[in-house]
């Protein structure tokens, strides 16, 4: 009798570990769907940024064979840009200033948005690139991640570039590709 209570408990063990995995990929996606998750990598050394704007991927090199892999939002056609830059500075829920190109197309755009407003395109978190021309950083339009949308910025979600802030310094290489 007690081999079969044995038998019996592992098996709804297994029953409630399988299920809780399936509801964690419904929830959060695999990262084999493209979302954020630790993926095979090579050819670029620990440490480095790589964003593939043709993938809308950044990756971001743990070790020789590995990456973790966040999904982004890129620039639209013709604001697209590849080459490399370093993570120039680090910043929490940055306030933002349009650049001329931007206010152009958006005149009625305030001089400067405050950070922690809705409004704010930096969303949480921003790592400038190549003078403040490019960042990368978040967002408070999440659907626009997966998409080319921007002047040039890479967008992530919140709560990754939340994490990629955590674990890059200033100084971290970037390397953008199409």
């Amino acid at each position: 009798m007690t081999q079969v209570l044995l038998k019996r408990t592992v098996l709804f063990v297994a029953f409630v570990l399988c299920w809780a995995v399936f509801a964690a990929v419904i929830a959060h996606g695999s990262p084999a769907a493209g979302q954020r998750g630790v993926v095979p990598f090579s050819g670029f050394a620990p440490g480095t940024i790589v964003v593939k704007t043709s993938e809308r991927h950044l990756y971001y090199v743990l070790d020789d064979y590995r990456a973790l892999r966040f999904p982004v939002g890129v620039g639209r056609e013709g604001m697209t840009w590849t080459g490399t830059a370093r993570v120039e500075g680090k910043y929490v829920k940055p306030a933002w200033s349009p650049p001329e190109e931007i206010r152009r197309d958006n005149p009625s755009l305030p001089e400067v948005i405050p950070g922690g407003s809705p409004h704010n395109p930096m969303g949480d978190a921003a790592l400038t690139l190549r003078g403040g021309e490019y960042a990368i950083h978040g967002t408070n339009n999440p659907r626009s991640i997966g998409g080319f949308v921007s002047y040039g910025c890479i967008r992530m979600f919140n709560r990754d570039i939340r994490e990629l802030y955590r674990i890059v310094a200033v100084g971290t290489p970037v390397i953008v590709e199409q």
